[in-house]
């Protein structure tokens, strides 16, 4: 059973700065896009970046400039840096992993979709 566990969120004044981070654990065979997502009160969740798992990125344009997404493939291991930090990036991020459980998934093209629990962020003075 493969989980996903997010850590680094957190209380953190208007400019200020956050590293989150996700790992997995369990047996996953190979991940392909991984992501970042945010949901805010009384809104649809929602994409903040996508990393490939060869490396290119993609950013809402709300983020670009300030956040940065990357991953570690050999850990299962992804990072989101957040700097310039305001209070309209309050919310709580999620973690996504899109990949297969084993080898014979993998050549059977079930690709699964795996989700962390979730991390608040809040900006505020």
């Amino acid at each position: 059973q493969v989980q996903l566990v997010e850590s680094g969120g957190g209380l953190v004044q208007p400019g200020g700065s956050l590293r989150l981070s996700c790992v997995a654990s369990g047996s996953i065979f190979s991940i392909s896009d991984a992501g970042w997502y945010r949901q805010a009160p009384g809104k649809q969740r929602g994409l903040v970046a996508v990393i490939t798992d060869g490396g290119s990125t993609n950013y809402d344009d709300s983020v670009k400039g300030r956040f940065t997404i990357s991953r570690n493939n050999a850990r299962n291991t992804m990072y989101l840096q957040m700097n310039s930090l305001k209070p309209e990036d309050t919310a709580v991020y999620y973690c996504n992993f899109k990949g297969w459980n084993s080898e014979s998934d993998y050549w059977g093209h079930i690709e699964s979709d795996f989700w962390g629990q979730g991390t608040q962020v809040t900006v505020s003075s």
